[in-house]
């Protein structure tokens, strides 16, 4: 595993084998299509619904504590186990990474190069649903430093020390497509004006796993953003924002990564809020 600031957060795929049915340690498979989980998903892996277990219907992220406790509970998730995030969605993982520390949980590992890197080393897979005892969990009040509201988003326009990560496509970025889809009339696409744009999907390699840590300090410090700055990265709804919050603060050691979790979501329904394509 490449050399980073925090490699203890990572996790490989032998890493993993020779860990599963571990009892302290629970793997969570996060996607949309429950049919890939049920087909061909890490033996004894726990599934979370983006949309249903993880989204409010407005697409905000749900930060109620007694539902993320819920949500842990009933994965047979305690304060004490090692949680092992992956998905088929690039990113998802290290978005779960970030969640979970919201709320104060301690172990929290990622699976570099996720179910792609898992199901091209044809390794194990499994139909069978997991299930586990209800356990109880006590969630943190919500962790206020991980995050960057609307305001201070608004305030960071055009500031020097400050950098506004723009991570969604090129697409989204420049007010072609809103929200992943194309703009129906009432919405306003576009981007956070003095916003910098680099997509998150350029910190990966072709299978799944992270570039190196040389690797990604040029290519963030080819647009000016450095560890000297404060970040704050925003994306659609918080997810891929999560993911590159990760990257910064986890692999590269930024200390000064926020993540604008209500993302263009919210900014983009905000009446006054200005919006740049």
């Amino acid at each position: 595993m490449p050399q980073y600031a925090h490699p203890e957060v990572l996790v490989d795929t032998q890493w993993l084998a020779s860990r599963l049915g571990d009892p302290n340690v629970r793997v969570v498979e996060v996607d949309t299509r429950l049919e890939l989980y049920t087909n061909a998903h890490i033996p004894g892996a726990v599934f979370w619904h983006i949309f249903a277990d993880l989204l409010l219907p407005d697409l905000s992220i749900n930060l109620d504590p007694v539902s993320i406790e819920k949500l842990l509970s009933r994965s047979g998730i305690a304060n004490d186990t090692t949680v092992v995030a992956y998905s088929s969605y690039p990113g998802t993982g290290a978005w779960i990474f970030w969640l979970l520390k919201l709320f104060g949980h301690l172990d929290v590992r990622v699976l570099n190069g996720g179910h792609q890197k898992w199901i091209a080393e044809g390794r194990p897979v499994s139909a069978e649903l997991a299930s586990f005892l209800l356990v109880q969990y006590h969630a943190k009040p919500v962790d206020s430093s991980l995050r960057v509201l609307p305001e201070e988003v608004l305030s960071s326009i055009g500031q020097s020390d400050r950098v506004l990560l723009d991570v969604r496509s090129l697409q989204e970025y420049s007010g072609e497509y809103f929200m992943m889809q194309p703009p129906e009339g009432i919405e306003r696409a576009g981007h956070i004006p003095s916003s910098v744009h680099l997509e998150f999907i350029h910190t990966l390699n072709a299978d799944g796993t992270f570039k190196s840590m040389d690797e990604l300090q040029t290519l963030y410090r080819s647009k000016g953003i450095t560890a000297d700055k404060q970040v704050f990265p925003y994306c659609a709804i918080g997810g891929r924002s999560g993911y590159t919050w990760f990257v910064l603060k986890y692999l590269l050691g930024y200390p000064n990564v926020r993540n604008y979790d209500g993302s263009w979501n919210q900014w983009s329904r905000i009446p006054d809020a200005p919006v740049e394509k």
